[in-house]
């Protein structure tokens, strides 16, 4: 636990507008996760990046947590409990309120794959591709599943059975409670994003360009969808639309059930790759893009609504919770911003590069830097 008084020396900047944080903009909560827990990636199977709960007032850092190497990948919260990954080659359980670790789990390798929670057990993959499922009550090890390549993908699981992917270029469905494969999918390169679930499919693109669907049950593709660009961010769902950035420096909407791109949209100055996920409601998708701005465009028509400018490049994939988006940038800085206008309400500077996503639950929202440093933050 490396101790509060050493943040005295990063600079702290709050800034605080007319109105209460938990002011609720009617519509921006209507695709909410349904627990308080934030069990994997994104919150949901969905990957929409919304939370339950409201963003509080007087945020401030209430604890935080050392590891030995840096921290890329998203926590699970889960139970009270936060499950975070480190390059240090361990998975830390560290309580919610206090931050004291409860236990920690050993890899092959390092790990930059969020872990998620699914039945009273973690499941994560590390960079040797070792696929790991550990019990959370006892930190012991159920079962491991070797991929033939790195696993930088988080899982998502339906009806106990769980998929994600790998740099072997593969999609993988295992058995929950064994390990057992039960089909794979070869794609034409790396699987770098986490596969989202809808409908009894799942929706997996990757560094080939397309945007795939596939039965869950057989593993057969339904359609793919040529994005032309490849693309390491995971599909973000609402109402059989899948929204994502690609590496041609553009947000993609596609229709599902059609099969079609709905719209493309590029900044007219700006053209820089998306590698961070976005996070989408009923009104609104924003994403943060490496052209320093977090873009938030109208879901049916890819209209941008606003823009705000960072100055450094965003990998941290954007949270809604409440009125408020949170991020983080390379430059180690957090940003919370009104999701009506774009507006900055609360800053917070770590100092450390940050490619972690924020993780929320129960009025409070951690997230980790390459500093190893996992960050607690929520009202006292």
């Amino acid at each position: 636990m490396k101790k509060l008084k050493k943040l005295l020396f990063r600079f702290v900047f709050c800034i605080t507008i007319v109105g209460s944080f938990s002011t609720l903009i009617v519509g921006y909560s209507e695709s909410v996760s349904n627990s308080f827990d934030w069990p994997s990636f994104r919150g949901d199977q969905q990957l929409t990046g919304v939370a339950n709960g409201r963003f509080p007032d007087d945020i401030e850092l209430l604890w935080t947590f050392e590891t030995k190497d840096a921290i890329e990948s998203t926590s699970a919260i889960y139970d009270g409990t936060v499950y975070v990954g480190s390059l240090d080659g361990y998975l830390y359980a560290v309580n919610l309120e206090t931050g004291q670790v409860k236990w920690k789990y050993q890899a092959t390798d390092e790990i930059k794959s969020s872990p998620s929670v699914y039945e009273n057990t973690i499941y994560f993959g590390d960079e040797q591709g070792t696929f790991h499922a550990v019990d959370i009550q006892t930190n012991q090890k159920k079962w491991i599943f070797q991929a033939d390549a790195g696993i930088i993908s988080s899982a998502n699981f339906i009806d106990d059975r769980i998929l994600f992917g790998s740099y072997d270029q593969c999609l993988y469905c295992l058995d929950a409670k064994t390990g057992v494969l039960i089909w794979k999918f070869e794609t034409e390169g790396y699987v770098h994003g986490a596969p989202a679930i809808v409908d009894n499919l799942v929706v997996t693109s990757g560094c080939d360009g397309y945007l795939r669907i596939i039965n869950t049950q057989n593993g057969v593709e339904n359609r793919r969808i040529l994005l032309s660009d490849y693309i390491v961010a995971s599909p973000a769902i609402y109402s059989h639309n899948a929204y994502m950035g690609t590496y041609g420096n553009q947000v993609i909407a596609v229709d599902l059930k059609a099969g079609q791109i709905l719209w493309k949209y590029e900044h007219p100055v700006k053209q820089f790759p998306f590698y961070a996920s976005a996070a989408v409601t009923e009104k609104i998708v924003i994403v943060g893009g490496r052209d320093k701005m977090v873009h938030a465009l109208a879901p049916k028509s890819g209209k941008l609504i606003w823009a705000y400018a960072t100055k450094s490049q965003i990998e941290s994939s954007p949270v809604i919770v409440d009125s408020r988006v949170i991020f983080g940038t390379s430059a180690g800085n957090l940003y919370a911003l009104a999701i009506d206008s774009g507006e900055p309400v609360w800053q917070f500077t770590v100092g450390s590069p940050i490619i972690a996503s924020p993780s929320v639950a129960l009025g409070k929202f951690v997230i980790g830097a390459t500093d190893g440093v996992l960050y607690c933050f929520g009202k006292k």
